[in-house]
């Protein structure tokens, strides 16, 4: 999917993907760019670093530094530095170097809803196992642990779905993780009850998740289907071809999902229908 837009000010990064010149840029202006003081430019560097999964000696460091970043919310000035913390975030799960949970951890406890979102979803690219205790603690916080979680709980200030999705993506199927995770296939807000049905699956094993999944397909709002589409095909869950290919939604989403069916799919789930009925799919779908 897209890189999303700068939520303040509503610019793409792309805006800012070339030099003077109108040329792109490359790994060393990225870099310098990050290093400048202009929030704008360090925005985009952060992006293009994690997109590009540059390995340039720097380019770690410099992330952890811009992560760090913070200053009050204020809307006139554009691009702020809370925003370059959550591209920074991004990109060091992108770039999965294990030497990077520390910072990612102490930015999970930031006031920055955002920061703590795209961190949690880091952590999970990353699979860091360190991160499932604080994951488990933030999402069990709140009353009413063992049913629907409650609007006005707590819990619901956390980011849930990107938790629920991180704790997923490491992959340790703890008793604990899954059973502070349940609770959440009653919540009311339908992403919430895709994400933590993919979680079940990637914890669990059991099918039964997969097929409350493809139920979810069938949502009248086209943003949960198109959401329910990328998680069947990050979980690469094969019996969902054909309901994915039916689905009311854009065909460049239908192949990005169809993607992940054929590079994702682990070797406990079904391989049928088989890669080549995917790309097939695909092939009809361009």
């Amino acid at each position: 999917m897209n890189e999303r837009l700068n939520s303040q000010v509503n610019i793409p990064v792309e805006f800012f993907a070339t030099k003077n010149n109108g040329e792109s840029i490359g790994e060393a202006e990225a870099l310098e760019w990050l290093k400048q003081s202009d929030t704008s430019m360090q925005y985009y560097a952060a992006w293009w670093l994690g997109r590009n999964r540059s390995t340039h000696p720097e380019t770690i460091p410099l992330l952890c530094k811009a992560l760090k970043q913070r200053q009050p919310r204020s809307i006139e000035k554009g691009v702020e530095a809370n925003a370059v913390a959550r591209n920074a975030a991004r990109a060091l799960g992108k770039l999965k170097d294990p030497t990077v949970i520390p910072s990612l951890l102490k930015a999970l406890e930031d006031n920055d809803d955002g920061l703590r979102e795209a961190t949690s979803r880091a952590l999970g690219e990353i699979k860091a196992k360190e991160a499932i205790f604080p994951l488990i603690k933030k999402l069990s916080s709140g009353p009413d642990i063992a049913g629907s979680p409650q609007e006005g709980s707590p819990r619901l200030k956390e980011p849930c779905e990107a938790m629920i999705e991180a704790l997923g993506n490491i992959g340790y199927p703890s008793t604990e993780a899954i059973a502070v995770i349940k609770p959440f296939c009653n919540h009311d807000r339908p992403l919430i009850r895709s994400a933590t049905y993919r979680a079940l699956l990637q914890l669990t094993g059991e099918y039964m998740w997969a097929d409350t999944l493809i139920d979810l397909l069938k949502h009248k709002q086209i943003q949960v289907r198109r959401a329910v589409m990328m998680d069947l095909g990050a979980v690469g869950w094969r019996p969902a071809l054909e309901p994915i290919v039916q689905t009311l939604a854009e065909n460049s989403l239908k192949l990005i999902a169809l993607r992940g069916l054929v590079e994702n799919t682990p070797t406990n789930y079904p391989q049928e229908p088989s890669i080549v009925k995917v790309m097939a799919a695909m092939d009809e779908l361009i």
